[in-house]
């Protein structure tokens, strides 16, 4: 799950079906995907786990094992650590309850099942209180390599193994407290764009060389490869307040990585309070997805081959 521009608004309240259903949500409704599930006041349901099909379980499958195999030597130890401590099934959608008797364990998350995408500040109440909502659907076989919105896969394999080590998992609660702030400080796209560059496509610095963290990353082979191997993008290292005024890309592979050197120092960049410096941030101008800015710690610059001209979000 992801908070950004295509996340529908918290503008209306959440439960009862008649009138209060965002558009998002109506349309995950017509597509089947809460079809024959109670939708609870948190947008959670029971994770329908009689509605896989033999076809979604060798999806899940297919896309395991092509990640297993190619993520050796190019993700951080952390994710691996935490794949086989959750021992998560390779060959069928996992039961979340499941994953979460270890996961509780091991940290005091859980995982959720949601219908897709949620409100902005239902997705913050759920990280806030150490609960990660994961979609319930798998993606068609057709849309093995890409698809618009966050499926099981990515959510489930490419979130959840991170959440078993202690420091990345109390930086998932504090942006989740960090979240709801920011929604009423009008906020939410200077916050959301920390998330996209460091929980979703993060690389983080080790002895070994660049390593993978990011979700979005972990679950795309395409973007396992370009973040790492192409010269095409820009790497550059972790500057919370830059992060935060850099637009992003949902279309393409990015444009730009940040580097952290340890989960530490992303942990501790979210300890401030950041009230006072949303407003100084906003001052400052914008920078697109793909600049490099003065003061940057450029670790190395893209030749920027195959940029797309779309805007940046």
């Amino acid at each position: 799950m992801t908070p950004s521009a295509t996340t529908p608004r918290a503008d209306q309240p959440a439960g009862n079906f008649a009138g209060t259903l965002t558009a998002k949500l109506k349309e995950q409704f017509e597509e089947g995907l809460l079809s024959g599930q109670e939708l609870r006041s948190d947008f959670t349901i029971a994770q329908p786990v009689h509605r896989y099909t033999d076809t979604d379980h060798a999806t899940w499958r297919k896309l395991y094992d092509r990640q297993a195999a190619m993520l050796e030597g190019r993700v951080c130890d952390e994710f691996l650590q935490g794949l086989a401590t959750l021992g998560m099934a390779r060959d069928r959608v996992p039961d979340f309850d499941q994953l979460n008797e270890m996961l509780m364990r091991a940290t005091g998350w859980q995982v959720v099942a949601v219908p897709g995408l949620v409100p902005d500040e239902v997705f913050f109440e759920h990280l806030a209180n150490r609960r990660f909502p994961a979609s319930w659907w798998m993606r068609k076989p057709e849309q093995i390599d890409y698809l618009q919105e966050p499926d099981c896969f990515h959510d489930v394999f490419g979130h959840v193994p991170l959440l078993i080590n202690p420091v990345f998992a109390d930086y998932m609660e504090a942006y989740g407290k960090g979240g709801l702030k920011a929604a009423r400080l009008g906020a939410l796209d200077m916050l959301a764009r920390l998330y996209w560059y460091t929980v979703e496509f993060g690389l983080i610095r080790t002895p070994q060389g660049l390593r993978i963290f990011g979700a979005g990353i972990v679950s795309s082979q395409g973007e396992s490869i370009y973040s790492l191997d192409s010269a095409s993008p820009n790497r550059i290292g972790f500057d919370l307040r830059r992060i935060m005024r850099t637009r992003y890309r949902i279309d393409t592979f990015q444009k730009t990585y940040f580097v952290i050197d340890s989960f530490e120092q992303l942990f501790d960049a979210t300890r401030p309070d950041f009230t006072d410096l949303y407003p100084t941030l906003r001052a400052l101008p914008t920078l697109g997805a793909g600049d490099i800015a003065e003061g940057d710690r450029v670790i190395h610059a893209g030749t920027r081959e195959g940029w797309g001209d779309s805007d940046d979000i």
